[in-house]
């Protein structure tokens, strides 16, 4: 290893997803893999909508200039759409938002703002999103990790509750004490929303822990807890615009927070983190929110088929979702190792063509277009046998 580098680096696994565009494709065929693998939305912007991308970058857009760097006009849009999906009685301002490079670079800056330097470490209940934990390792931050019951994939709150207080009591010179805890809502790769035993949790935790509550599939679960942020100034909802507003091209995430909160965030921000084409096509998805959002019904449906025909599989234990995807277990048989039995299962599945993920001891698959839906249940039909 190069003598420069952090020697804790090399413990630790880069994040890689699977590759698209030409590199998508299966080894003997020019047609593309059907990625879901990523909980992408499987349908594209509308044509209307790239023309009017397309106008903004050609009329508005100086190439040779920085972006808007306050994106003041992007925050008043995200404010009046979370104002509008919310009916909130206290609404949100644009100085409750921050704005990222997806939402990876918001848990970033959070992590930077709380943790770095020794000063804490973090709890996650896995399985969960794995960017929480690589972004803190990245920092040298401590991560505490507590498991979820099989059943429905609550967290273990009495287990997370003493994770916590053990670190409250721990010297310094063991291991700093838990500032923040990252949960989503509902949650990643296993598709349940929180509980309300999660959610008295939440609530029951002191303000010097900050509570991350990630909604990145709240169109899909309309479950939120924006009305309650004017009550709790040390939680901070995470979402994205790469789900259901189609734009995980362009990376634009966003958090809702204190005032306080939010401008600690964005000490933490790069400048100009935003490019001006992202923050267009934000906008533009937001004014045109009804049009791209109308296709979560159709989602949502096929979702619930997959549901139906994946639960009559004998080989498989299929749990409910809230998401736009979908959670899946391969039965015990035997001394099989389910490990290595998900690995075949994901390997001959991108063999025949369709890319799901294989993470948290299960698989996830993303609801696609019910082309894709279709193709997935033969394949895997013929994987299991």
């Amino acid at each position: 290893m190069l003598e420069f580098i952090r020697s804790d680096l090399s413990a630790l696994t880069a994040y890689t997803p699977h590759p698209g565009g030409e590199e998508g494709k299966t080894p003997e065929s020019t047609v593309p893999l059907d990625r879901l693998d990523t909980n992408e939305c499987p349908f594209d912007l509308p044509g209307e909508l790239k023309e009017k991308l397309a106008w903004s970058y050609q009329q508005l857009i100086q190439a040779n200039r920085y972006p808007d760097g306050g994106q003041g006009k992007l925050k008043n849009a995200i404010a009046e759409y979370v104002n509008e999906s919310a009916a909130l009685d206290d609404r949100v301002t644009a100085n409750q938002i921050s704005v990222g490079n997806g939402s990876d670079e918001l848990i970033r800056s959070i992590l930077i703002a709380t943790c770095l330097g020794g000063e804490g470490s973090i709890l996650i209940a896995n399985p969960t999103f794995s960017m929480y934990s690589i972004l803190a390792q990245t920092l040298g931050i401590p991560v505490v990790s507590v498991g979820r019951r099989e059943e429905n994939f609550e967290i273990k709150i009495d287990d997370a509750q003493a994770a916590i207080e053990q670190t409250l009591t721990e010297t310094s010179t063991q291991r700093a004490a838990i500032r923040v805890v990252f949960v989503v809502h509902p949650n990643s790769p296993t598709a349940n929303p929180l509980t309300p035993q999660e959610l008295d949790w939440l609530r029951g935790l002191p303000e010097n822990i900050l509570v991350v509550i990630d909604e990145a599939y709240f169109e899909f679960s309309q479950a939120s807890v924006v009305q309650e942020l004017a009550d709790h100034p040390n939680w901070v909802i995470l979402r994205t615009f790469s789900k259901a507003f189609r734009l995980a091209t362009h990376r634009v995430g966003y958090s809702i927070a204190d005032p306080e909160l939010i401008a600690a965030l964005e000490k933490m921000r790069l400048p100009y983190n935003l490019p001006s084409f992202s923050q267009a096509a934000a906008i533009v998805a937001l004014n045109h929110r009804q049009t791209l959002l109308a296709s979560i019904p159709q989602v949502i449906a096929e979702r619930d088929k997959l549901l139906k025909a994946l639960s009559e599989h004998p080989a498989l234990q299929v749990w409910p979702s809230a998401a736009n995807f979908i959670y899946l277990r391969l039965r015990q048989s035997g001394n099989e190792s389910t490990s290595k039995d998900l690995t075949q299962v994901t390997q001959a599945m991108k063999d025949q063509g369709t890319l799901i993920r294989h993470t948290g001891g299960g698989l996830r698959i993303t609801v696609g277009s019910p082309e894709e839906n279709t193709r997935t249940l033969q394949r895997l039909q013929a994987v299991l046998g």
